[in-house]
C-alpha cells in the first residue's frame, strides 16, 4: 500500500515596501512547499525580490489589514499555512518543528513563540497590550483561520481546536531602535483611531486612562518588563499608551481618521480586546 503523502506547507508573507527585510525573511522559508507573498500598495523592489526567491506574488491595495491577510490565506494552496511577517525569520530548529507538527497534529492551529529584538538586543519580557507579543497563532490548517476586518491588530475567527504551542521561536526584528519603536506606536495608534472612528466607538478619556495604568502595570510587573531595565520600561509604557493615544487621536482629530469632526465630549464605547497573539506590523 502506498504511504500517504506528507501534508503540503504554504508560507505566507504579507508586506508593504519591505524590500530591505523581505529577502532575508524569504531565505528562511525555503523549507516550505510554497511561498506566497502579498504586497499591499508596494512601490519598492519587493515584487522582484519575492519572485527571485520562488514566491508566488499577489499585488493589490487593501486599506484594512484583516482583508489583505485573508487575501493571502485564500491564495495559499497548502494543507497548512505558516504566516510570517517580513521582519521575522524562521530558524532551522523552528522549520524542522513545523514539519514535525503538521505531519502529526490532529488540531487546527498552533501558537508559535516569538523572540523580539530591538536592534541587536533580545527583549523577552514586558510585551503585550496590543504593542507586542511573545506568542502568535501563525500555524494553521487551510480554512481554519479568518482575520476580522480591522486596520490594526485584527481579531481572529477559528474553526477547529487549538493544539500545543510550539517549542521553538520566530525571530522578530520588531524595532531598529527607540525612535523606530516610537514611530511604530504612532502608526499603530493612527490605524486604531481610524477603526474607532469608523465604528463610532471612540470611548471615554477616563476609561482609557484607566486602561493605560492597567496595561502598563500588567506589562511591567505581571509580564516581567522590570526584568529588562529601561527597555522593559519603554515597552510597557508604549503598551499602556497605545489605547490612550488612539482614543485621543480619534476624539481630538477625527477628521484625520476618516470622519467629520464630532462635537466636544466623549462618545460611548469601549475598545474590543484583541485576541491573544494577534499583532500587526
Amino acid at each position: 500500500m502506498t504511504a500517504p503523502s506528507p501534508p503540503r506547507l504554504s508560507a505566507l508573507v504579507v508586506a508593504r515596501n519591505e524590500a530591505a527585510q523581505l529577502g532575508d525573511c524569504l531565505a528562511t522559508l525555503a523549507f516550505a512547499d510554497e511561498i506566497v507573498v502579498v504586497l499591499d500598495r508596494t512601490t519598492d523592489a519587493s515584487a522582484e525580490i519575492a519572485r527571485a526567491h520562488g514566491a508566488r506574488v499577489l499585488e493589490g491595495a487593501w486599506e484594512i489589514e484583516g482583508e489583505r491577510r485573508n487575501a493571502g490565506l485564500d491564495a495559499c494552496t497548502g494543507d497548512w499555512i505558516l504566516e510570517v511577517d517580513a521582519d521575522e525569520r524562521v530558524p532551522p530548529a523552528l522549520a524542522a518543528e513545523v514539519r514535525r507538527v503538521i505531519a502529526a497534529s490532529a488540531h487546527a492551529w498552533h501558537q508559535v513563540p516569538v523572540d523580539n529584538y530591538v536592534g541587536t538586543r533580545l527583549v523577552r519580557h514586558g510585551w503585550g497590550g496590543s504593542f507586542g507579543t511573545t506568542s502568535v497563532p501563525r500555524l494553521s490548517r487551510r480554512g481554519a483561520k479568518r482575520w476580522k476586518p480591522q486596520r490594526v491588530h485584527p481579531g481572529l475567527e477559528w474553526r477547529g481546536s487549538e493544539g500545543p504551542r510550539l517549542a521553538h521561536a520566530l525571530v522578530h526584528h520588531v524595532d531598529r531602535d527607540i525612535s523606530d519603536m516610537l514611530r511604530r506606536l504612532d502608526r499603530y495608534t493612527d490605524a486604531r483611531a481610524a477603526d474607532l472612528v469608523a465604528r463610532g466607538e471612540v470611548g471615554s478619556t477616563a476609561a482609557n486612562l484607566r486602561r493605560f495604568v492597567s496595561r502598563f502595570c500588567k506589562c511591567y510587573f505581571a509580564r516581567g518588563g522590570w526584568r529588562e531595565g529601561g527597555w522593559g520600561l519603554l515597552v510597557s509604557l508604549c503598551a499602556g499608551l497605545y489605547p490612550l493615544l488612539a482614543h485621543l487621536k480619534a476624539k481630538l482629530e477625527p477628521e484625520r481618521h476618516g470622519a467629520a469632526p464630532r462635537e466636544a465630549g466623549d462618545a460611548p464605547g469601549e475598545e474590543a480586546a484583541a485576541p491573544a497573539g494577534t499583532a500587526a506590523r
